[in-house]
């Protein structure tokens, strides 16, 4: 996976400090998440919010239950994962019922947790949302349609599925070692008077290839999709967020979506929720998007969003509509630093999983998750049996 967004802007506050019981006062914190440590990290994505502007998405009236399952037999390989991985929540659902729950880092259920680029699954669901309601037409309708200040842009010719596969074919560098790349300047390049702030950025990058003709991973547009649903709808993607899922399905918790400079959420990242509502959205997912029976997205749109639509280079992988696809039929929501929403439509099952890896991306922690991945399908197939 190429790098995912972790917001990064403004100069970096006053060193931070500790609290009174010894652990780090999370509003101390610096605004550039990329520069903290291990116990930085730690109190920072449990405190998301504290560091860095959100805006609430509201919870409901009621909270959809998450009945206890059979418990999984894992406890030694899963112990050792929880630790080497600096897991601060995993949960897995089967059938909707939970077989497995932990917690570290002094992290709990009740406890949010940054989704990191996890939130671009969310944002491509709203997506779906809006052409259900009639806001949109047709994800093949031009991105300028509904971004006018995207006309006379390198987006003149791109569509809504051309953004939502990362195909647009304009340039675009997610470099965090750069502070040159697209991804750096994005946070502190000036803002034109009169635009917001993704599309002020994002009109002056130039073309490299032709829409549709080359996948490259782009946070940037993935804000501009969220751009795209507030200027279709009238909301923010919060308030959209609340009445399409977050009320209506009974997440546990209120959410946090953190805004950008020109007080916009952050398409492509950055929710604050708990583990065992970033589990709900999995299921939600796996049951095809449906409350009380109904979808709230359009026959079909899962189907699509989780199957491969374009390649990526990456043998058995491939992306969909803001989701990384496996050819085996799983797919997973990912961000940095170890977020994850996996799922398996053949087994009914969903795992996330709530990290503070000390590197944003890690070949080695990602074959650990892998692994642990395969042994918690091996155990359903095993209790299955």
């Amino acid at each position: 996976m190429r790098r995912c967004v972790v917001v990064a802007v403004l100069a970096l506050c006053a060193a931070c400090s500790s609290n009174s019981s010894g652990r780090l006062d999370p509003a101390s914190l610096s605004r550039n998440s990329f520069s903290w440590d291990q116990s930085e990290l730690e109190v920072g994505f449990a405190n998301w919010d504290t560091v860095y502007r959100g805006r609430e998405v509201r919870r409901g009236t009621s909270v959809r239950e998450l009945p206890p399952g059979a418990p999984f037999a894992l406890q030694p390989e899963l112990e050792r994962f929880m630790s080497e991985q600096k897991v601060a929540g995993l949960i897995v659902l089967h059938d909707g019922a939970v077989r497995l729950e932990r917690y570290g880092l002094g992290y709990s259920d009740a406890g949010r947790w940054v989704s990191q680029s996890v939130a671009k699954s969310f944002t491509s669901t709203l997506v779906g949302a809006a052409v259900k309601d009639g806001f949109i037409s047709s994800i093949d309708d031009p991105v300028t349609q509904y971004i006018p200040g995207l006309r006379g842009s390198a987006y003149d010719d791109v569509s809504i599925r051309q953004l939502m596969t990362m195909t647009s074919g304009v340039r675009w560098n997610e470099d965090y070692s750069d502070p040159q790349s697209d991804i750096a300047r994005f946070y502190s390049k000036p803002i034109e008077r009169g635009l917001d702030a993704t599309v002020s950025y994002m009109r002056g990058l130039p073309a490299e290839a032709e829409p549709g003709a080359k996948w490259v991973y782009k946070t940037g547009e993935t804000h501009l999709l969220g751009v795209l649903v507030s200027s279709a709808t009238g909301q923010s993607l919060a308030d959209y967020l609340s009445q399409k899922l977050w009320a209506p399905y009974g997440m546990q918790q209120s959410a946090s979506w953190t805004l950008d400079r020109g007080g916009h959420e952050l398409g492509g990242c950055c929710l604050q929720a708990s583990l065992r509502d970033y589990a709900r959205f999995g299921q939600f997912v796996l049951d095809g998007g449906r409350i009380d029976g109904r979808s709230i997205v359009p026959d079909g749109w899962f189907a699509a969003a989780t199957r491969t639509q374009v390649q990526i280079g990456w043998a058995g992988r491939g992306y969909g509509y803001q989701w990384w696809t496996s050819d085996d039929g799983t797919f997973r929501a990912i961000g940095i630093h170890g977020q994850l929403i996996h799922i398996d439509p053949a087994r009914r099952l969903v795992v996330a999983i709530n990290s503070a890896w000390p590197e944003a991306l890690s070949r080695q922690r990602s074959a650990a998750t892998a692994d642990l991945l395969t042994a918690i399908a091996a155990e359903v197939d095993r209790t299955a049996e």
